[in-house]
């Protein structure tokens, strides 16, 4: 059951405001006793509870007395002060992340191979935007026909906002695409993409016919590789992410062949 407690009040505070709301303006002395919170503290409590807003008092008069104020603005109000306090402490995690990612730099080249797979089209597309933001150089992308599982509206902003980022950062951005996935792609999405994107010099975008599956090529040493689902292979099953710098090289050998033959698109 929900108590006052749950957005921040005190055992004391919430007692306080409880009996305020059930006896009207009274004075800090008949609370205390009422309340069960004890006289040394109550003056505390109280104040506590007006700079919140959540009580007002009456000055004037010989002693002094309280009300409370009413609970559809008090809660309004405890709630409003719960979100700034989200923000600032949302703030100040970010301000550590960054003073913590120069020292928490990964590696800086491949040693050996290693290789992850991630199973299902959400996890698919995690592991694939991960995957973009661990970019230091440069990404090749090569996207084939669209699986009916991934909502492309929703996709799309994410990958969008994961190209922005990169290309914020210098990493050069090359996609090759297939000509049928561009037109299931949502006018708006294509709108922002060329608003957001086409005017970075290190970005290009261009379609092939000849595509055949989806494939990323990160830094020239990573390669995720998006697996059909061999009973549908219209469905995604299955992302796998290498880190071999051979098969990379092999693989940067294969996109450049298909770049040369590709043609530029004006349409994302």
């Amino acid at each position: 059951m929900a108590t006052l407690r749950d957005l921040g009040l005190s055992e004391y505070e919430s007692r306080t405001y409880r009996e305020l709301l059930d006896q009207g303006p009274t004075t800090a002395k008949k609370l205390s006793s009422s309340s069960d919170v004890p006289m040394g503290r109550i003056y505390d409590v109280l104040n506590d509870l007006e700079s919140n807003g959540l009580v007002r008092s009456q000055a004037a008069s010989r002693p002094k007395k309280y009300v409370a104020v009413e609970p559809d603005a008090a809660l309004d109000r405890l709630v409003d002060a719960r979100k700034r306090e989200l923000d600032q402490q949302a703030e100040r995690y970010e301000a550590v992340a960054d003073d913590l990612i120069d020292d928490l730099d990964a590696a800086d080249s491949v040693q050996g191979q290693f290789w992850t797979a991630a199973v299902g089209p959400e996890e698919t597309v995690d592991l694939f935007l991960e995957r973009l933001s661990a970019a230091d150089e440069r990404i090749h992308y090569v996207v084939g026909l669209p699986s009916p599982q991934i909502d492309l509206g929703t996709v799309g902003r994410r990958v969008l906002e994961a190209f922005e980022t990169a290309l914020d950062r210098g990493v050069a951005v090359q996609v090759l695409i297939h000509p049928e996935l561009i037109d299931t792609v949502p006018t708006e999405l294509t709108e922002r993409f060329e608003a957001r994107l086409g005017g970075y010099d290190h970005y290009e975008i261009r379609e092939s016919p000849t595509i055949d599956g989806t494939f990323t090529l990160i830094d020239s040493e990573e390669v995720c590789i998006e697996v059909p689902n061999p009973l549908d292979s219209s469905e995604v099953f299955a992302m796998i992410d290498f880190k071999d710098a051979a098969f990379a090289d092999d693989v940067r050998t294969v996109f450049e062949e298909q770049w040369a033959e590709s043609t530029p698109t004006g349409r994302l």
